[in-house]
């Protein structure tokens, strides 16, 4: 179904209203059918059930249909809710909510995660520059450790 502006939203609304009163209407005759004795109880009683059937059939298609409808609505009319929200929101606020976040992550035995250098994979980490070498390593001229006897 194509976008319902509000005035043709309201007349679909308005339709499936007066349907409704419509099979009230005609449940309420067959009763009144009933009580005057003019027909059976039995058919009487199974003209209503088809009634009341061919009503929620009804009502079952255009409720899905609307449902979509409405559905798609909620999402546009709450991006212009959203959007308003945003431009109304205090910039510190980011602030608080973090600190709100790091005390519940706390309350959970969590740690926050850290931000700063990332930390790369070791595949990507070989590929980094190499370090630096002290400079009488780079020579080869510094002198072996010994390392001390042991005690026994």
């Amino acid at each position: 179904m194509a976008d319902l502006d509000v005035t043709k939203k309201l007349h679909v609304y308005h339709a499936v209203y007066r349907l409704n009163l419509s099979f009230a209407a005609i449940v309420n005759r067959c009763r009144l059918l009933e009580q005057s004795g003019v027909f059976r109880n039995k058919y009487l009683r199974r003209y209503q059930g088809y009634v009341q059937e061919l009503q929620a059939e009804i009502n079952l298609e255009l409720v899905e249909t609307l449902q979509s409808v409405e559905s798609h609505d909620w999402y546009r009319y709450g991006k212009v809710r959203a959007a308003w929200e945003k431009e109304l929101r205090d910039p510190n606020e980011v602030f608080l909510e973090a600190a709100q976040r790091r005390e519940e992550l706390r309350r959970q035995g969590k740690k926050p995660p850290r931000y700063g250098r990332p930390v790369l994979p070791k595949a990507v980490a070989g590929t980094a520059a190499k370090p630096r070498r002290h400079k009488a390593a780079a020579g080869g001229t510094q002198p072996r450790r010994r390392s001390a006897p042991k005690k026994t």
